[in-house]
C-alpha cells in the first residue's frame, strides 16, 4: 500500500491524497495482474464494432464511467498507431504482449492489433482516474 502513498490499516482516513508516485507507475505498467487486465480490456475492444475512434470511446467510458472528450481520443489513437507500427516488425515480442499472462490469442485475432490494444488499455488502466475514484 505504500507503493500507491495509502495510508496504513492502523487508522481510518476520510479522503486520501492525490498521488503520482514513480512507484505506482511502475507496477501499474508492468505487474501482470495490470498486464492481464490490459489485455482483457484489449480483447474486448478488438470485438467491438465500429471504428477506432468508437472503440477508444468505448474503453475509456468504461475504464473511466464518465463522458470521453475528443482530445484524450485522439491522444489514445495516436498511441496506438504507434504501437501498431512499432509491433508490425516484431510479430514474436506482439505476441508476448498479446498473450502473455492471459493465455492464447482468439483463432484467427491479429496479434499485432491485440498487442496494440494491451499497450492503449495499459496506458488507460494506468491513468489516475482511474486509479482513484473522487
Amino acid at each position: 500500500m505504500s507503493t500507491f502513498d495509502a495510508p496504513n490499516r492502523e487508522v481510518c482516513t476520510l479522503r486520501r491524497t492525490r498521488t503520482n508516485t514513480p512507484l505506482q507507475a511502475l507496477v501499474t505498467l508492468n505487474d501482470p495482474v495490470y498486464i492481464e487486465a490490459a489485455q482483457a480490456l484489449g480483447r474486448s475492444m478488438v470485438q467491438q464494432e465500429g471504428t477506432l475512434d468508437d472503440k477508444l470511446s468505448i474503453a475509456l467510458s468504461r475504464a473511466l464511467v464518465r463522458p470521453v472528450v475528443a482530445d484524450e481520443i485522439q491522444v489514445l489513437k495516436q498511441l496506438y498507431e504507434k504501437a501498431t507500427a512499432a509491433l508490425e516488425g516484431h510479430p514474436e515480442e506482439a505476441r508476448k504482449l498479446a498473450t502473455d499472462p492471459l493465455g492464447p490469442i482468439p483463432e484467427g485475432s491479429n496479434v499485432v492489433e491485440l498487442a496494440a490494444w494491451t499497450v492503449v488499455a495499459n496506458a488507460i488502466l494506468n491513468l489516475d482516474e482511474f486509479l482513484m475514484r473522487r
